[in-house]
């Protein structure tokens, strides 16, 4: 007997979009939602919630239809840098402030590719820096610092 299944990375990306989605409404059901117009602190966790859960139905649907390869090994190096560099991020950017964390997390999470180079690495790291600072700390006003205290800033 066949599985249903024919495409097991989609089922399981899937699976994890729509608990994610699900999670964050859960996680965020007590705060107010608000209205298109004056949006509450749920609202906009909410609609990407659902639009998060939307992709992974179409993900499982896919996973029904469309044929895939197996699952192959874990790369292991590959996912503990991106979650290294996450945590680093997380615990040096008050301290260091965005422009020496975001790079960081950057280069290290790029480091984890099989392709990586150093040049594409840095001017990534260098755009996103830039365009970040622009966006969340001009734009956006989050109050993270440029330069953190441990750079006199």
């Amino acid at each position: 007997m066949t599985s249903l299944i024919r495409n097991i990375k989609d089922f399981w990306t899937g699976i994890i979009y729509i608990a994610f989605g699900a999670a964050v409404i859960f996680i965020g059901r007590e705060y107010g939602m608000g209205t298109g117009t004056k949006m509450g602190p749920a609202y906009f966790p909410t609609v990407l919630s659902m639009l998060l859960i939307l992709i992974g139905i179409i993900s499982l649907i896919r996973s029904l239809i469309q044929p895939g390869t197996p699952i192959s090994s874990i790369a292991y190096k590959g996912l503990f840098l991106v979650i290294f560099s996450i945590v680093v991020f997380g615990l040096i950017v008050r301290g260091a402030g965005l422009a020496i964390a975001l790079p960081v997390l950057v280069i290290v999470s790029a480091y984890a590719s099989i392709q990586f180079r150093w040049k594409p690495a840095l001017a990534l790291a260098a755009a996103m820096t830039f365009a970040c600072i622009l966006i969340f700390l001009k734009g956006l006003g989050v109050p993270l610092p440029i330069l953190g205290s441990w750079f006199g800033g």
